[in-house]
């Protein structure tokens, strides 16, 4: 009978000890963690003054653009950090998407928002010392930039959660980002907002599959004229967004 009852407090500190894991893991995906997502309108800001997106129908248009362009550039970076969470992988994939990154609005967007996620997981996931130990290398060497895909890849991958899983997160966190940035810049309401998010929900799972598991070598652009519209955003005139 001991032994029974010592597998089943075995069983539900196993229990206890997933279930705790799981608030860690939705509370990365909370938009209320202060990584600066919600800064930047991810192109849409300079594509709607200039006028490539006037309607609903292109906003939609444009979001979808957007997160296929997403599977293909950067989440071949969120993979292959999260199947391999550690130092080396991490500053090999910074430094390839520093390179890849065409426009310096997008790059400049990619480090602050990496850099904001770096600081603030290592200091609320207290429970994976490896984060702050891993952020002050980088920070000491100076030699790391902080894009935003690999650091949410190496977060993800330390806190647990499976390849697939980060992948689909990082397109949601995306399409999230670029309906409120919509919301924000009058192009649609907030509900018609949650409408559209649902309509785009099939399509962007059907992206997250097409580009799923793929290796950083692989990583391509598929819309290039988002990334030239992004690139103009530093001579907009007037700009709520920083990219």
């Amino acid at each position: 009978m001991e032994g029974v009852e010592e597998a089943n407090k075995n069983d539900f500190k196993s229990s206890q000890s997933v279930s705790l894991q799981q608030w860690s893991q939705w509370q990365l995906f909370d938009s209320i963690l202060p990584t600066g997502g919600f800064a930047h309108s991810l192109g849409l800001e300079a594509a709607m003054q200039a006028r490539l997106v006037v309607s609903p129908e292109d906003l939609k248009t444009y979001v979808i653009h957007l997160l296929d362009n997403t599977g293909s550039l950067l989440l071949p970076f969120v993979y292959t950090a999260t199947i391999s969470p550690d130092t080396q992988t991490w500053h090999k994939l910074d430094r390839l998407l520093n390179a890849m990154l065409t426009n310096e609005i997008g790059r400049k967007a990619s480090t602050a928002q990496g850099s904001a996620l770096m600081r603030v997981s290592a200091s609320v996931f207290s429970e994976i010392p490896c984060l702050k130990t891993m952020r002050n290398a980088a920070l000491s060497s100076g030699a790391v930039f902080f894009h935003h895909a690999p650091v949410f890849g190496l977060v993800c991958g330390l806190l647990g959660f499976d390849a697939e899983t980060t992948q689909r997160a990082y397109v949601f966190v995306t399409m999230r980002d670029v309906i409120s940035a919509a919301t924000r810049l009058n192009l649609v309401g907030p509900l018609g907002a949650a409408v559209l998010q649902h309509q785009v929900a099939p399509i962007a799972e059907s992206l997250s599959t097409k580009w799923m598991n793929r290796d950083a070598g692989e990583a391509c652009q598929t819309c290039p004229l988002l990334d030239t519209v992004q690139g103009c955003h530093g001579y907009l005139f007037s700009r709520l967004f920083c990219s």
